[in-house]
């Protein structure tokens, strides 16, 4: 399903809220998006990857790539769009950023200006500085580790029954033998499909889906040891490796380079009900490239 932007203007922002659970369905769109929650971890899946995106984090969504979103939490989205032409600067491929200071509080400054006798002038000058922002945070972003999560691209029911198990429960205790069991394969056949699906083993899998969910909840100021014992580890220390070898750094020492920024807003308008999706009214302007 392709969401048509009617609307001739170059950028445009808009608001939505999303209840916990709730999911958008498979869509594109004809301009690019960057995707913000303010609040709430969004699940967002395209081009056979999935990201878990805290409020530190947001999502570059190229033209016309297909992609869905599931709500973990009350969210609190925050969406610019982009016409395909001022979109060209930027990454052709998704991608997730740190959100800086900076780029946060305009979002946050563009949502709000209202209509008014200096809005369309003060709105242009926002969002031309958030697309600069924007485009640098892109660029450091194309050159950090991936933070993605492959998915299978095959149409063995069994490995998607094991994966969405190990997605859904990052901390699952069951080994290949137990997954063997369980979906009615042997081991050694798991273990070839895994291989072929993703090019690594079902182990490295799962510590990649692991060291995602760890770095999700880091951002967001979760305790080492709860991390730890809710991703399955016996042992903080025996967490901290893995988390190590895979990413390069300690938790702790990521937690300190990347943790909540201080003297950031955390404060957000909220609507009268979250019964249901509410969009509120877009506004947007013109900007040259």
């Amino acid at each position: 399903m392709v969401c048509q932007c009617e609307a001739r203007e170059s950028v445009k922002m808009s608001a939505f809220t999303f209840v916990n659970g709730e999911t958008v369905q498979e869509h594109m769109h004809a301009r690019a998006q960057l995707i913000y929650a303010v609040s709430g971890v969004m699940e967002l899946t395209a081009e056979n990857r999935q990201w878990r995106v805290p409020p530190q984090r947001a999502i570059w969504m190229p033209p016309k790539v297909s992609h869905r979103m599931q709500a973990h939490g009350a969210v609190e989205l925050r969406t610019i769009y982009i016409s395909p032409d001022l979109a060209a600067r930027f990454s052709n491929r998704p991608l997730m950023i740190a959100v800086s200071p900076l780029l946060r509080e305009l979002i946050l400054r563009g949502i709000e200006i209202r209509e008014s006798l200096n809005g369309p002038r003060l709105k242009t000058q926002v969002l031309s500085l958030a697309l600069d922002e924007l485009e640098l945070l892109l660029c450091e972003s194309a050159r950090a580790p991936e933070r993605s999560l492959p998915l299978p691209s095959g149409n063995d029911r069994r490995i998607w029954r094991i994966c969405d198990a190990i997605l859904a429960e990052p901390g699952h205790p069951f080994g290949l033998d137990e997954w063997a069991h369980e979906v009615g394969a042997s081991k050694r056949t798991l273990a070839r499909r895994f291989q072929s699906e993703f090019g690594m083993s079902f182990v490295n899998w799962r510590q990649q889906v692991r060291v995602v969910a760890a770095l999700s909840r880091l951002d967001q100021g979760d305790p080492v040891t709860v991390i730890a014992s809710d991703l399955g580890y016996e042992t903080p220390a025996a967490f901290s490796l893995m988390f190590r070898r895979l990413t390069g750094l300690t938790p702790s020492r990521y937690s300190n380079a990347t943790g909540p920024h201080v003297g950031v807003r955390t404060e957000v308008d909220r609507p009268p009900s979250l019964s249901s999706r509410i969009a509120r009214p877009e506004f947007g302007v013109n900007i040259h490239a």
